[in-house]
């Protein structure tokens, strides 16, 4: 059977469909009954709701499929992001993200996945003047930052501005109109890196800097950050473009934590803001948007290069862990890491080379050559190098969600637009398997027995 990631082409689709035996499906016979029952099968996968027929009784509920942390299912078709784990492959609507990092920019890469194609000119030059014109934020969100404590966490204050954006756009919860929800993704991606930048500055305790729209996206995001008291702030090009293709990197992702909350919650037909407030929430974990800090801490931890091959030792006998190491889905080494190591170059030509470079690079060079790790699969993925150039950069560890949130808007809006649209969606309800009491009665509290005392330990 051909790997289920791997897109048809109209051949190949064609030649699926009509298998040798000139059946589509598969049967799967019940020992419990002895009955057999054919399921159909479609794009090398199952319908789960084709399994409750299977049945011990009538009245049986029927079959379910038992499936912790979804990591066999597919929750949804989607047409925007093809990854290829084994193979080392990502492409957003079909285009290898090494040639969107080398050739395009990040709001040409968000029209791509938000509309399906490449723009025309006409057509980039209208939605990059539909995002610019809309990065300014009504004053009374100004207001509202300004309330949080002055150490509270960059991200947490996104994510609760973000949500209060539906509070200032109530025209958001028009979700089934098309121009409404163009409005609310215009609005979204505009407003992503205000909201971020006066988050960052409110944490430092910096007055805030407005947005200057005759900037690029990530121009005008550097001078939301880091102006100071000159007239206009002066984009370093290094660093401008460096930020721009760490946006693409991570622009999408497949249905990764956060783009499954966004399309969970938005199943409930809530206003996309909320949505998004969600999806950037599941991103403030640090399993899923705080990994590259983790990189960094283990670099600390690590201390010189001479340490390396001692870590590595510890990594083996279970007592560290290897951080930025390894995928959920890649088995290969990750696309995005192989171009953020050409970009960190670039970055530390122009800020200075980053001490924790040659222990990255020799923990790189050992772990490759490891047979322990090359059994496992264990490639360095996205979060191992790019902390090392924000740090370069400047920001802090605090705002390294912050920016995978800003790069990941376009595909969180994208792929809930094509949740909206999807005729086979319904709000999102997963089964459980009930393991409990079966049915009890109620004991009033003077008839309870007590709990027994557990006598301490000498």
């Amino acid at each position: 059977m051909p790997n289920s990631n791997t897109p048809l082409t109209a051949e190949k689709r064609e030649k699926s469909m009509t298998p040798l035996n000139g059946k589509n499906t598969l049967t799967i016979t019940d020992n419990r009954t002895g009955k057999q029952y054919e399921i159909p099968i479609e794009h090398d996968t199952i319908r789960a709701m084709d399994l409750r027929q299977i049945k011990v009784k009538d009245d049986d509920f029927g079959m379910m499929t038992y499936d912790p942390a979804f990591m066999n299912t597919a929750a949804c078709k989607s047409k925007i992001t093809f990854i290829d784990g084994d193979k080392g492959i990502l492409r957003y609507r079909g285009y290898p993200i090494e040639q969107l990092a080398e050739k395009s920019n990040f709001l040409e890469t968000a029209y791509l996945i938000i509309y399906g194609d490449l723009p025309a000119r006409v057509q980039y030059e209208e939605w990059v003047n539909n995002v610019m014109m809309h990065t300014l934020i009504h004053e009374n969100v100004k207001k509202f930052v300004d309330g949080f404590h002055y150490d509270a966490h960059p991200m947490g204050m996104l994510i609760s501005s973000v949500a209060a954006l539906s509070t200032f756009y109530t025209d958001a919860k028009n979700i089934l109109d098309r121009d409404s929800r163009r409005l609310q993704i215009f609005r979204i991606v505009g407003k992503m890196p205000t909201l971020a930048a006066f988050a960052y500055r409110h944490s430092v305790g910096r007055p805030y800097v407005y947005p200057d729209n005759e900037l690029s996206y990530a121009g005008n995001f550097l001078s939301m950050l880091f102006k100071m008291t000159e007239l206009k702030y002066k984009v370093h090009p290094v660093l401008e473009h460096a930020l721009d293709v760490l946006f693409i990197l991570h622009a999408d992702h497949e249905q990764n934590c956060s783009t499954s909350a966004m399309r969970n919650v938005g199943s409930s037909h809530v206003d996309p803001f909320a949505a998004t407030a969600a999806a950037a929430s599941a991103l403030y974990g640090p399993l899923h948007g705080g990994a590259n800090e983790a990189v960094l801490m283990m670099l600390d931890e690590i201390g010189t290069k001479n340490n390396v091959t001692a870590f590595i030792k510890l990594v083996k006998e279970g007592k560290e862990r290897l951080m930025g190491f390894g995928h959920r889905v890649y088995k290969n080494y990750d696309p995005r890491a192989k171009v953020i190591k050409r970009l960190a170059d670039e970055v530390f030509e122009v800020t200075g080379r980053n001490p924790k470079v040659d222990i990255a690079l020799e923990l790189e060079r050992i772990a490759l050559e490891d047979e322990y790790f090359i059994k496992r699969k264990l490639y360095p993925n996205v979060d191992f190098y790019s902390g090392l150039i924000y740090q370069a950069m400047g920001f802090p560890v605090e705002m390294f969600p912050v920016l995978f949130a800003i790069g990941r808007t376009p595909g969180w809006v994208a792929q809930w637009d094509e949740m909206l649209l999807d005729p086979e969606q319904k709000i999102a309800r997963p089964r459980q398997l009930y393991l409990g009491h079966d049915i009890r009665e109620y004991v009033m509290m003077g008839k309870r027995e007590e709990p027994k005392k557990v006598k301490p330990e000498a």
